[in-house]
């Protein structure tokens, strides 16, 4: 394993994962409602979406890219439809389901979720396509082995930044009550619906 590929990987999918987005807030909730496990496992469908971007910038697979550029206006549309429904049902969620254990299908439509959000932003290839071209192994052949360290070090930076997250969200989650339970709801819904707002008319095609 190319160790310097492998670290440049860690430090990418860590950075693109730290800015908190509609992904950071629904991984938030979700450990405040039901536990650190469904918040890091929220995460993890993130990091599974950015590596997928990854193989397809750093193998050359240009038709699936072209694809996804060529239908970025539906993506943005159709991602942002299931945010602005999360939101509202993040809003109108009950404080006392935090004590509900998600496990099976609860994580699984937890993973699911996050993962479909992310694909439905395909304009992070372009920022892949440009980072693998930049270290020289964008598509190139016989530079396989690079693009697969470097893909796999982008998933483990994610996954680093999302079990820091939900860890720490997770210390404070027995410190809310009722109410700061319910508020949390209520913001948390607005601001996942007003990313899905902004995905839908703010787009520009």
């Amino acid at each position: 394993m190319d160790t310097a590929f492998f670290l440049r990987g860690l430090i990418i999918g860590f950075s693109i994962a730290a800015p908190v987005g509609p992904i950071g807030f629904l991984c938030i909730r979700r450990t405040l409602a039901h536990g650190r496990i469904s918040g890091f496992v929220s995460g993890l469908g993130a990091a599974t979406a950015d590596a997928f971007y990854g193989c397809v910038a750093g193998f050359g697979l240009t038709f699936i890219s072209s694809f996804l550029i060529g239908q970025q206006k539906w993506f943005s549309l159709i991602g942002g439809a299931f945010l602005v429904y999360l939101g509202v049902k993040t809003f109108l969620a009950r404080p006392s389901e935090r004590s509900a254990s998600e496990r099976g299908s609860g994580l699984l439509a937890a993973y699911g979720s996050t993962f479909f959000l992310t694909l439905t932003n395909p304009v992070t290839i372009l920022a892949f396509a440009a980072i693998f071209a930049g270290l020289g192994i964008a598509g190139r052949a016989g530079n396989y082995l690079s693009a697969g360290t470097l893909v796999l070090g982008v998933f483990l930076g994610s996954t680093v930044w999302w079990f820091i997250l939900s860890a720490g969200v997770g210390l404070v989650r027995k410190r809310f009550d009722l109410q700061l339970l319910r508020w949390a709801n209520r913001i948390s819904g607005l601001i996942i619906g007003g990313f899905g707002l902004v995905s839908i008319f703010g787009f520009k095609g």
